[in-house]
């Protein structure tokens, strides 16, 4: 039977934190809770850094060193063995977005390579993530989406890209590595759907190495499981999945409206849940054939989740399934299951903090954004306290 007050106990979630990081966190999601302080931080800490204000060691001190590892692979190594004394594994997430050069693409793609060197010495890391568009211009991707005929310039540029992610799976295959590739918006995924796919075919013949990413707030994504899980059978290669409800959902909406199309979103967050459910249960029911990143911070689906691993005899430790939070945040759940037995990664962040903080900003902003997320955080926090207290 499956313990429904797991993730109420604090003492294991909290018991890496110091009397003084609790506070900080309980100060943070405190501001995080208030709409208009978060738009009026969001607004003045883009103003101070753009003005080149010294705020840099006032953000690290506060937001940045709660939800990231650090600035660089090096900063993070304190964070990554301190998790993995609790059986926390890490997955480092160079989180700087919205580059548009060739140098910037290479560099990303050095970075990768180096942290799957870092996988490759360490435990505590078996698993590595990159978006479609750190290693490729969003236009290219959405022209290739839409059908549109490339340039010769631009097919050059394709070309790369792909070789990029071809780089990152080869290595990862030879250092047995998972890959992560991130899902983004709906306008440019079926590219990044079919690139992931083609690697899927090269590098998941005998285990799976390469995951795509699941947005189940996308009605039509369980369809797109069933289809890629048939062509993988009759082609003999395995499926990797991170399942998520997706992060792009006021975006998506917008632009259907503005452009006349039928919104891709579910219509209210239950048809969300059931459908991040449904492809859940789909995957654990096959897990012969499809292995499952769950990334979550809902606690009815972590608990789901746990109730399929024992109906279908699923081993706790079984590789093909694993659990993901964000680091700073859902400690409950995931210092919880990993004392329980089960596979769980945190994903952390790194970068330099300028370039980090278009991440950073969209973290406040779902915090306040998703009903209950914030206040859920800030009783357990409370309870801890209290506890620490008493």
């Amino acid at each position: 039977m499956i313990d429904r007050s797991l993730f109420e106990n604090t003492g294991t979630a909290f018991t890496l934190k110091s009397d003084s990081e609790l506070e900080r966190a309980y100060f943070l999601f405190k501001m995080i809770s208030s709409q208009p302080l978060v738009r009026i931080g969001t607004a003045a800490t883009n103003f101070a850094l753009k003005a080149n204000l010294p705020v840099e060691g006032l953000i690290r001190s506060t937001v940045f060193d709660h939800f990231c590892g650090g600035v660089n692979e090096e900063d993070c190594l304190s964070v990554i063995d301190n998790l993995f004394t609790e059986g926390v594994s890490s997955v480092l997430d160079y989180s700087v977005e919205g580059k548009e050069t060739e140098a910037q693409f290479d560099n990303a793609l050095e970075k990768i390579l180096k942290i799957i060197y870092f996988c490759d010495e360490k435990d505590a890391m078996p698993i590595v993530v990159f978006k479609p568009t750190g290693f490729g211009r969003f236009h290219l991707y959405q022209k290739k989406t839409e059908g549109v005929d490339f340039t010769t310039d631009e097919q050059e540029e394709w070309d790369r890209v792909v070789a990029r992610f071809d780089a990152v799976c080869k290595l990862a295959k030879q250092k047995d590595v998972e890959v992560l590739i991130d899902g983004e918006e709906s306008w440019m995924q079926d590219a990044a759907d079919d690139l992931v796919e083609d690697m899927m075919r090269l590098y998941n013949k005998d285990n799976t190495i390469v995951y795509n990413t699941l947005q189940t707030y996308r009605w039509d994504r369980l369809e797109y499981l069933k289809q890629l899980h048939g062509r993988a059978k009759a082609d003999g290669f395995k499926v990797g999945m991170k399942i998520v409800r997706g992060a792009y959902m006021e975006k998506e909406r917008n632009r259907a409206e503005e452009n006349g199309y039928a919104s891709p979103i579910c219509e209210n967050k239950k048809a969300t849940d059931d459908n991040f459910n449904a492809s859940m249960s789909y995957i654990l029911d096959n897990l012969n054939d499809i292995s499952i990143f769950i990334g979550t911070h809902n606690e009815a689906s972590c608990y789901l989740a746990m109730e399929l691993m024992e109906t279908y005899n699923i081993s706790k430790e079984d590789n093909n399934v694993w659990f993901g939070q964000l680091y700073g945040m859902s400690d409950h759940i995931s210092f919880n299951l990993a004392a329980s037995g089960y596979n769980v990664a945190k994903y952390i962040p790194f970068g330099p903090v300028k370039d980090v903080m278009p991440y950073l900003i969209r973290r406040a902003e779902e915090n306040t954004s998703v009903a209950g997320q914030t206040n859920r955080e800030l009783s357990l926090l409370k309870a801890e306290r209290k506890r620490r207290k008493l």
